[in-house]
């Protein structure tokens, strides 16, 4: 899509364009040229005026319905999954009294991201833990956690023993929300509130008091989203511990500690705060079990030591890699010495992270009905933990504990599939070997129950039988109902859909009649649409996105270059020249950061050159920071030289000595050095105070741009004022990026510098723009897995949590780069838009942006709608749609539409 300027424009041979409009000499031709473009504008416009308000209206219209189709799918591809509800009750059994219970209370102790290996290998600090495991007081297992793996879900499946929605990805980040409790619905703990046999208490991540509200007698919440906070997050936990193992008004104790979970995303596994860690978690186990061998009251206390979920590689968590959904899972105590089972401890270290027997997180909850006495949560889904039948001597018990799980997920299983086939009686009729598995379950169901019956006249060896069959007939039932992925809304999914093909094909309408005819010129866009759209249909693709727009940027930057030797003003020799560095560039950006799925771990600049050597990443800091220092004096250099050089001194001071102290706490094995010695002299000031200061000086900085810009005063005689505003951000781009992420935004200089000196129509800088905007956002290592969300500087500057200010923190800290090539386009459009004396400019480059975001919507929704039932659909595809919001909501309408709207039209002012 070229117009008549773009075409002119291509054929003019001057660089302009990569020159600030406010020095820019244009000479006698180039003016008249301007001003006969003016007038067939003109002239056009006089034509043609009757189109331009619906033109208007179109790409308006297109922006809104994207929100809205992504809504109305989104509520259809995750909706909350009807409950049974009301609290379950033992019912007249045909078996009996329930069997009594061993425990009567329970210390449940959860390690945020404690991960198999960090409790059962070799290279564990649970010392003490592993200990018990020997001496036969432990029972350890891993249990797999279900994507998506993050706190809340994940708890929703430990306490109800169902399997959560997807949704509660995004409840999981609201602190503030309340939708998604579980105050009304069946769970262990609701189960242990109704036996009135004691309080229960609550100490830790306070997302327990967000699902259960008013159900703890006694609480002290922390926030979970600190991540910076490696110790009094667990210490105002262990606080409260020695008080209340001597009080014995209680039956649970709930402990949620999230130092270690915190540790990972600052540092990752192996950081070195880890071990320390693990050694301080595994005093806590030894200081509790003490408790219980010595004190009369906690003697049938059952204390449950366990992860909510793992980590990767990298310390995140969220998707489903065998290290983020292999927790550990230790029942502890010295009742269970008579089991007589006793493991080996350690454990060599295991590459799927599964160490002794592997059971479903969900099984925790029929497992603790049972151990503690109380129904089995009526929604459970989990099948009873079969090493703990030894301690029921009686059969009966066994049978009983068996067919009360197998009855409560029985009711699930009917009430989905009806009750039919379940309860007709079959005589002596053999299952079809054809049959669906829901009837092959059926059947096998109608044989055990027949069995059940007749139990008593069984000899012990049909007793074991029958159990072993059981147990299978639980984990085929749970495996059959766990596998469905969700109830659909269809009608929603097709109207959500439509709305998204819709917006497209407006925006298609507006682009004609905003950039003109159609011509070889959309080529390249239509390709890049068309190819993305297609690639969302494989979820390899989707895990490793990042290679298309390493790919398509690479080749849209070398189709620039070979066009550039044709009819540019510059020597051949220097345009190669500048063509190398830029290849370059883009080489040492793309090898930055290793990412996507397959290949995460492995080495990259980062993990083989940065951190081993803490001086060079320091040097290479040092001199981006410099480099934004000479550029804020050069912005600001229209105020007296005196403000000039103190302001802009005194901010990036104020920046680089934040980053420096922030570092220290983040990953303090990276700050040595010079960079500690500089830390040193930069005194002992809080961080939040750091940020704070940082963050003011921004806005004031901001501010008086701004003011100048209002008041028609220059703000530089060397720099545009946009240009001014794009440093000030790029600024606030590294202070919240990790720090081995700051020296990327030299290197995008330097191409920004590049794209800058080439003559581009408006539709090949818009390509070049979206194409360094994708591939900047994997480069920081960024990927479609929840996992990779970046969370380390969301609390920058925040005392306490605010979803506003976290929610743009955390944007800001994970799209930093797509976002400072928004910024830097809109330098270039404001340029443009002088040059050709044409304001419209930025109205046709946003047309384009909408057709690529409303198409990549529209391909994404039908990807998830046609493979809704794909093994991949929560972990590859459910997250690819949260990205795809996020880009369109975050980073198209809010800063390509929104933010560069606004510098646009400060540039133009």
């Amino acid at each position: 899509m070229e117009d008549a300027e773009d075409k002119s424009e291509a054929g003019q041979k001057d660089d302009a364009g990569a020159k600030s409009t406010d020095t820019m000499d244009i000479d006698a031709s180039s003016k008249s040229t301007v001003k006969a473009k003016k007038g067939k504008i003109i002239k056009r416009r006089g034509k043609k005026s009757s189109i331009v308000f619906p033109k208007f209206v179109l790409l308006v219209a297109a922006n809104l319905l994207v929100p809205i189709a992504l809504y109305i799918f989104g509520t259809g591809f995750f909706p909350y999954k009807p409950l049974l509800p009301g609290l379950a009750v033992y019912g007249e059994s045909e078996y009996g009294f329930p069997p009594a219970a061993p425990f009567d209370r329970v210390v449940f102790m959860v390690v945020d991201a404690l991960r198999s290996d960090f409790v059962y290998s070799p290279r564990s600090g649970f010392e003490y833990t592993q200990s018990l495991i020997r001496n036969g007081v432990a029972l350890p297992f891993t249990a797999h956690a279900t994507s998506p793996t993050v706190t809340m879900p994940r708890i929703k499946a430990i306490t109800t023993g169902s399997i959560p929605s997807f949704l509660d990805v995004i409840l999981n980040i609201d602190e503030g929300d309340e939708t998604s409790s579980l105050a009304s619905q069946d769970t262990w703990l609701a189960q242990m509130k109704a036996k009135n046999s004691g309080k229960l208490l609550l100490y830790g991540d306070d997302t327990w008091l967000k699902l259960f509200p008013s159900f703890f007698d006694r609480a002290d919440g922390t926030s979970s989203f600190f991540v910076a906070d490696f110790t009094e997050v667990d210490n105002n936990v262990t606080r409260h511990i020695p008080g209340e193992l001597d009080n014995d008004d209680w039956n649970t104790m709930v402990l949620h500690f999230l130092g270690l979970d915190h540790i990972g995303h600052k540092g990752g596994p192996r950081s070195t705060n880890m071990l320390p860690k693990q050694i301080e978690m595994d005093g806590i186990v030894k200081q509790i079990y003490t408790a219980i061998e010595s004190n009369a009251h906690l003697q049938s206390t059952l204390l449950i030591l366990l992860g909510d979920h793992g980590m990767n590689d990298a310390g995140n968590h969220g998707g489903s890699a065998p290290g983020e959904t292999s927790p550990a899972l230790v029942f502890i105590s010295p009742k269970l010495a008579n089991l007589r089972r006793s493991f080996q401890a350690p454990l060599d270290f295991q590459d799927d992270f599964k160490y002794y027997s592997v059971v479903e997180q969900s099984d925790l909850a029929p497992t603790l009905a049972a151990l503690l006495g109380f129904p089995t949560p009526r929604n459970n889904l989990g099948a009873f933990i079969q090493d703990f039948l030894p301690f029921w001597s009686s059969d009966t018990d066994r049978l009983q504990i068996l067919m009360r799980n197998a009855e409560q997920i029985l009711a699930i299983v009917t009430a989905t599939f009806g009750t039919e086939m379940f309860h007709s009686s079959t005589g002596s009729e053999p299952c079809s070997q054809t049959g669906t598995e829901v009837e092959e379950l059926a059947c096998r169901w109608r044989r055990l129950k027949d069995a059940a019956t007749n139990m008593g006249t069984k000899q012990v060896e049909s007793n074991e039988a029958w159990t072993v069959q059981m147990l299978e007939w639980l984990r085929d039932a749970q495996g059959l109902m766990s596998s469905m992925a969700s109830n659909y809304d269809i009608p929603r999914l097709v109207i959500g859909h439509i709305a998204a093909i819709l917006a497209t094909l407006l925006s298609l309408v507006a682009a004609y009649q905003n950039v003109g005819v159609i011509s070889t010129a959309a080529v390249p866009l239509t390709l890049i649409t068309s190819a993305y759209g297609v690639m969302m249909f494989a979820s390899s693709y989707v895990e490793e996105e990042h290679h298309f727009w390493y790919y398509t940027t690479t080749t849209w930057l070398a189709y620039l270059s070979w066009r550039g030797f044709n009819g540019t003003s510059k020597s051949r020799v220097g345009h190669l020249a500048a063509v190398l560095v830029a290849s370059v560039t883009l080489r040492i950006i793309k090898g930055w950061n290793q990412t996507g799925q397959k290949f995460a771990g492995n080495p990259d600049i980062v993990k083989l050159i940065l951190n081993p050597q803490p001086g060079l990443l320091w040097t290479l800091i040092s001199i981006a920071y410099l480099w934004l220092h000479r550029e804020l004096l050069q912005g600001f250099d229209g105020f007296p030289s005196s403000i000039t050089v103190a302001g802009s001194t005194g901010l990036i001071l104020v920046a680089f000595t934040f980053k420096l102290a922030f570092t220290n706490e983040d990953a303090p094995e990276l700050v040595a050095g010079f960079a500690r010695s500089l830390l040193d002299i930069s005194g002992d000031v809080s961080l939040f105070i750091r940020a704070q200061a940082v963050f003011v000086g921004l806005a004031v900085a901001a501010s008086g741009v701004i003011y100048l810009i209002l008041a028609k005063k220059r703000t530089s005689t060397r720099v545009s004022a946009v240009e001014t505003l794009h440093h000030l951000y790029t600024l606030l781009a590294i202070t919240q990026s990790r720090a081995t992420n700051v020296p990327l935004f030299l290197l995008f200089d330097i191409l920004f510098k590049f794209v800058a000196a080439q003559s581009l129509t408006l539709t090949e800088l818009t390509i070049t723009s979206l194409l360094l905007q994708y591939a900047s956002f994997f480069a920081l290592g960024g990927t479609n897995a929840i996992s990779s969300i970046d969370l380390s500087s969301a609390y920058n500057g925040v005392r306490d949590f605010d979803v506003v200010a976290v929610g743009i923190l955390t944007f800001v800290s994970n799209w930093a780069a797509p976002v400072y090539w928004a910024t830097a386009t809109n330098v270039l459009l404001v340029r443009k838009s002088k040059l050709v004396g044409e304001k419209a400019v930025f109205g046709r480059h946003v047309t384009l942006l909408t057709v690529f975001t409303a198409a990549s919507v529209a391909f994404v929704m039908a990807a998830c709608a046609a493979l809704r039932t794909h093994l991949f659909i929560w972990t590859v595809f459910s997250p690819k749609y949260l990205y795809c919001a996020a880009w369109t909501i975050g980073q198209h309408l809010v800063v390509n539409v929104g933010l560069g709207g606004v510098l646009y039209w400060l540039g133009r002012y």
